[in-house]
C-alpha cells in the first residue's frame, strides 16, 4: 500500500489537477472567502478621522500595534470593521486548551471524540466574544483618548466601535471554519496568511524607498534578501523534520492464522510549538511600549524606563525575547502533546518501543525525547525570530521581513500544499477503483 500511494505522489500532474473538480471548487470557495476578508480590511469604522489616525498609527507603529497590525493585513493602521481580526479567536483557543489540564469537565470533553470536540469549539466561540469585546472597547476608550482621531466622542461611538468590531471578528471566525470544511487548508491560518502576504508589496516598495532616499545602502538590502532565502529555507527544513520512534505491534493467533507483527512509527516534530511561542513573546514585551506611546510620556517614570530599556535592538530586550519564546515553547508543548496519554494509548492497542517497558516507563521515554527535541526547536524559533529583529531595529525594516511573519506564511504554504496533494491523492484513488470496477464488471 505504501508503494502504491508513493507512486501516484509521483505522478501528480497538471492533468491530475484539471480533472478533479471538487478540488478546484475548493480552490475557488477558499480565494472567495480570502478576497471577502481582503474587502474588509479597507472598509473603515464610521466616526474616524482617517489622517489624525494615520498620524497616531505612526507614532506607534514600531509598538504591539504595529504587531497587529501585521496579522490583521494592514486592518489596524486604517482602523477597519476587521482591525481585531481573529486574533480574539486564537486567544480564546489557546486559553481553553490551556483550561484543558486544568479542568476536569474541559478534560473530558476533550476525551470524548468528535462530540466533545464540538463542546469545546463552542466554548471556544464565547471566549471569542468575551475577548473581542473587551477589546473593541479598549480600542474605543484608546482611540477616544488619542487626540482628534474620533469626531464625536462619547458613549454612542463606544457602541457602534464594540458592535462593529466584535460583529467583524465573529464573521471571520465563521469565514474561517466555512475555509476549513469547504475549502482548502485550515481557514483560520489562512486568513492570518493573506493578511501578511498581501500587505508584503507595500513592505517591499517601502524597503526599497528606503534604499533610494540612502536610509539603506545597496549592500543592506542585498544581505536582507539573502537572510529572507535563508530564513525560509531553515524554516522548511526544520518544519519538515521528525524524530520517528518505532512502535511494533506483537504477533496473535486467531485459528490457524497470526495477525499482527507490523511496525509503524510515532512522529515527533521537531517544533511542536508552531508560532505561538513568538507571539505570545513578543506581545508581552511590546506591551509597555504600547502603553508609554498611549500616555505620551507622561506615565510613571519607572514606566518610561522600562519602555527605554525594552525599545527594539536593547540588549535586554533581546535577552527577554529570547527567553520568552524558549519558555512559551516548552509551556505549549507541554499542553499540546501529553506523553501519559501516548502511552496508554499504545499500550490499549497492544503497541510497544522495543527496549522499552509499556505504561509509565513509555511515557518517560517520550517524554525524555520530546524534551531534547525541543531544546533544539526552540533554539530554532529563536535565532530565526532574533535575526531578523536586529534588521528591523537597526534599519527600520518593515515587520513583515521579521521571523514570526515568514514562519507563518512558510509553514501555512506547506500545510495547505499538502492539503491539495491528499485531495489529488484522494481523487487518483477514486479514479483507479473506478477503473477496476469497470473491468470487474466487464469480465
Amino acid at each position: 500500500m505504501a508503494s502504491a500511494a508513493e507512486q501516484l505522489a509521483a505522478n501528480l500532474n497538471f492533468s491530475a489537477f484539471s480533472k478533479a473538480t471538487e478540488l478546484k471548487n475548493r480552490i475557488w470557495f477558499t480565494l472567495g472567502a480570502l478576497l471577502v476578508y481582503r474587502l474588509g480590511t479597507y472598509i473603515p469604522l464610521p466616526g474616524i478621522d482617517p489622517t489624525a489616525l494615520a498620524q497616531v498609527f505612526q507614532q506607534q507603529q514600531s509598538g504591539i500595534l504595529g504587531v497587529f497590525d501585521m496579522f490583521a493585513g494592514g486592518a489596524v493602521g486604517r482602523m477597519a470593521i476587521f482591525a481585531l481580526a481573529i486574533m480574539p479567536y486564537i486567544s480564546a483557543s489557546i486559553i481553553i486548551q490551556l483550561m484543558t489540564s486544568v479542568s476536569p469537565h474541559l478534560a473530558q470533553l476533550k476525551k470524548e471524540g468528535e462530540q466533545g470536540r464540538k463542546q469545546i469549539n463552542q466554548y471556544t466561540r464565547y471566549g471569542t466574544v468575551v475577548l473581542a469585546t473587551l477589546q473593541a472597547y479598549g480600542i474605543a476608550v484608546g482611540l477616544e483618548g488619542a487626540g482628534n482621531v474620533v469626531l464625536d466622542p462619547g458613549i454612542f461611538f463606544r457602541a457602534t466601535t464594540v458592535i462593529t468590531l466584535v460583529g467583524g471578528t465573529v464573521f471571520l471566525m465563521w469565514l474561517g471554519e466555512q475555509i476549513t470544511s469547504r475549502g482548502v487548508g485550515n481557514g483560520i491560518s489562512l486568513i492570518i496568511f493573506s493578511g501578511i502576504v498581501a500587505e508584503l508589496p507595500r513592505a517591499l516598495a517601502g524597503t526599497l524607498e528606503l534604499g533610494r532616499q540612502g536610509a539603506l545602502s545597496t549592500a543592506v538590502i542585498l544581505f536582507l534578501a539573502v537572510m529572507v532565502i535563508a530564513v525560509i529555507m531553515g524554516i522548511v527544513f526544520v518544519e519538515r523534520a521528525q524524530r520517528r520512534l518505532l512502535v511494533q505491534y506483537p504477533k496473535r493467533q486467531v485459528g490457524n492464522k497470526l495477525y499482527g507483527g507490523d511496525s509503524s512509527h510515532l512522529p515527533l516534530k521537531l517544533n511542536t510549538a508552531g508560532v505561538i511561542p513568538p507571539i505570545f513573546a513578543s506581545s508581552l514585551l511590546l506591551l509597555p511600549i504600547t502603553i508609554a506611546n498611549f500616555t505620551s510620556g507622561q506615565g510613571p517614570d519607572w514606566l518610561n524606563t522600562v519602555t527605554a530599556l525594552l525599545g527594539h535592538g536593547q540588549p535586554l530586550y533581546m535577552a527577554f525575547y529570547a527567553a520568552g519564546i524558549i519558555f512559551f515553547a516548552f509551556f505549549y508543548t507541554a499542553i499540546v502533546f501529553n506523553p501519559q496519554d501516548t502511552a496508554d494509548n499504545l499500550k490499549k492497542y497492544g503497541g510497544f518501543i522495543p527496549g522499552i517497558r509499556p505504561g509509565q516507563r513509555t511515557a518517560e521515554h517520550i517524554d525524555y525525547v520530546l524534551t531534547r527535541l525541543t531544546v533544539v526547536g526552540a533554539l530554532y524559533l529563536t535565532i530565526v525570530c532574533l535575526l531578523p529583529e536586529i534588521l528591523i531595529s537597526q534599519y527600520s525594516v518593515p515587520f513583515y521581513f521579521g521571523g514570526t511573519s515568514l514562519l507563518i506564511v512558510v509553514s501555512v504554504t506547506m500545510d495547505t500544499v499538502s492539503q491539495v496533494q491528499s485531495h489529488l491523492l484522494a481523487h487518483q484513488y477514486e479514479g483507479l477503483i473506478k477503473k477496476s470496477k469497470l473491468r470487474g464488471a466487464k469480465r
